[in-house]
């Protein structure tokens, strides 16, 4: 559950802290208090986007921050999601969230102490928190919204059902415009085709190998130069082997290293560093000896041999033919290769291949067919369900006659277009009948404001009951309603109150007086920026602000009166 929430330079609220309880918590004030504001912090909290016009030009950024205490079935789930992304939770079972956006547009957000991207947030939101307001009854309105709503109340197998079918679906689809591509443009392919096979043999002839042509050129160097490069090898060669000038009695430069090194050994027992100095003479003779050998090897595989040389000069420019068609180097001309052989196989537009695309179609669009038949009737069978629980929700919303229906219809394609979705060959329409004998209308049509408002939050209600987020916000939800169906309305939040937070902002006495902690939005203008701040109201404070909303008169004696009867009345619905 949400335990703190604190908003800070966002639209009229300055800085205010609202500490939430477990139960039902209610937000009400004036219009124009900031109650929306409260909401918005929340959908900023949770990954909702930013928008910089709500933040107060002083101090230039909009703050909100959360505690979230992890707890219910969803705990482990949450807490692995944080810890795997490198937040930490703390030591009492809460993490805290941050959202911070400037007055230019940016947006930061922080999980558990670390730095998170945005997306961090929203998936904690979804899985933590369900936001319902009248923005919320319109989007239910779309029927692709209310086949989304039926599908989550027909609870995990099902949704593991459409899973397997969306699945099916994308590699239907896939092929099947393939096979219709590949048709469609055989020609062009056919024409594709010819230009690859001709590039693909021209490179195959010439056989390119990685990192041949820096290979080549380094041995034309040694071949152009050979005469050089001997002269030099001989001399050093004979250099190390008899000193600078050759004659017998001029000793070697291994025998000089020798002679140097006995000598320092014969007084190494007098100074031990003459001793350490003979050891790398020792090394140094060594060396000498290991360059000399592979001199003598360096000299015998030298070669000034004209015919390979040749060999060379038109290996290379069989190389450059290559490279000026396909690439910049040898290690590109082999890579077009390589991605050219990829593409003619997507080309193949043969008719053994168009015959197995065509019954691997076939096999899928079976396959497809069957799981929306299975879809169809998971949807029928959650709809009856789904039909009965809000209806029996109504009848306590004071609609005793009104029933909703949940009509599942076939899907209207186009004339083109095969009978199966995206979300399988089914349409969903939540349909109201009034009263009895009236027909049943779409939502839309058949309902006015205030029936709308309860006929929706009968379906909140059953949701919530199908399990789902473990905090319930309703914004408004209420709106248009008034008399017995407000106080229904205040029961209905109570009890979901029993298993899940609820946070309610209203401006219905009737519902707040259900709450388990009051909140009031409260404006201050005596300074020059109006701002406003939240405050938790308890016995005669709560009995006045639900004066001030039954009356408009948090003074009357008469108000208070009848508002410390709505508490008692609410009082003994909540014990009961």
């Amino acid at each position: 559950m949400l335990e703190e929430l604190r908003i800070t330079g966002l639209g009229v609220i300055d800085d205010t802290t609202l500490r939430l309880t477990a139960g039902m918590n209610v937000i009400t004030g004036e219009t124009g208090a900031g109650k929306t504001m409260v909401v918005t912090g929340l959908g900023l909290l949770f990954g909702g986007r930013a928008d910089a016009g709500r933040v107060r030009a002083d101090p230039g950024r909009a703050v909100v921050e959360g505690r979230l205490r992890l707890g219910g079935k969803l705990a482990d789930e949450v807490v692995t999601r944080v810890s795997d992304a490198g937040g930490e939770v703390d030591d009492d079972g809460s993490v805290l969230l941050s959202r911070t956006v400037t007055i230019e547009g940016r947006s930061r957000a922080h999980v558990g102490g670390r730095s998170m991207p945005v997306s961090m947030l929203t998936d904690l939101g979804e899985r933590v928190l369900a936001v319902h307001g009248q923005s919320d009854q319109l989007r239910l309105l779309r029927p692709a919204e209310q086949r989304a709503a039926l599908d989550r109340f027909a609870g995990p197998e099902h949704e593991k059902l459409l899973d397997t079918y969306r699945e099916a679906y994308g590699r239907w689809r896939a092929v099947s415009d393939d096979l219709a591509d590949r048709r469609r443009n055989a020609r062009a392919r056919s024409q594709e085709a010819d230009l690859l096979k001709l590039g693909l043999d021209e490179i195959s002839r010439v056989d390119p190998q990685p990192g041949e042509d820096d290979d080549l050129r380094n041995e034309v160097q040694r071949l152009e130069h050979a005469e050089g490069l001997r002269v030099a090898a001989a001399e050093a060669a004979q250099a190390l082997a008899a000193g600078v000038e050759v004659a017998d009695e001029t000793p070697d430069a291994t025998q000089l290293l020798g002679a140097a090194r006995r000598t320092l050994e014969a007084q190494a027992p007098v100074d031990p560093l003459l001793g350490e100095l003979a050891a790398r003479i020792e090394e140094a003779a060594t060396l000498v000896a290991d360059v000399s050998s592979e001199l003598s090897t360096y000299l015998s595989s030298l070669d000034a041999d004209p015919a390979r040389l040749e060999q060379i000069y038109e290996r290379r420019a069989a190389l450059r033919a290559l490279t000026r068609k396909y690439a910049d180097d040898v290690e590109g001309v082999i890579t077009w290769a390589e991605e050219a052989r990829v593409k003619l196989a997507a080309l193949d537009s043969s008719d053994e291949l168009l015959d197995e695309l065509d019954k691997e179609r076939q096999r899928l669009e079976a396959q497809v067919t069957e799981l929306a038949a299975r879809l169809t009737e998971a949807r029928s069978e959650a709809a009856v369900r789904f039909s009965a629980a809000v209806s029996v929700e109504l009848a306590g919303l004071a609609m005793p006659h009104s029933k909703v229906e949940v009509a599942v219809v076939p899907r209207a394609a186009g004339k083109d277009e095969p009978p199966m979705g995206p979300d399988g060959s089914d349409e969903v329409e939540l349909r109201l009948l009034a009263h009895p004998g009236a027909p049943s209308l779409p939502l839309q049509k058949g309902a006015s404001g205030g029936e709308l408002s309860r006929v929706m939050l009968a379906i909140e209600v059953v949701f919530a009951g199908a399990g789902g987020p473990e905090t319930l916000v309703f914004d408004e939800v209420d709106a248009g309603v008034g008399g017995t169906a407000a106080v229904e309305i205040g029961k209905r939040l109570a009890r979901l109150s029993r298993t899940h937070q609820v946070l309610v902002v209203t401006h219905l006495p009737q519902v707040a007086a259900f709450a388990d902690r009051h909140l009031v939005v409260a404006k201050d203008t005596g300074g020059a920026i109006t701002t406003s701040g939240v405050r938790i109201v308890e016995e005669t404070e709560r009995a006045r602000e639900l004066s001030r909303m039954l009356a408009g008169l948090p003074d009357s004696d008469l108000g208070i009166a009848h508002a410390e009867e709505l508490l008692a009345v609410a009082g003994r619905e909540k014990r009961a």
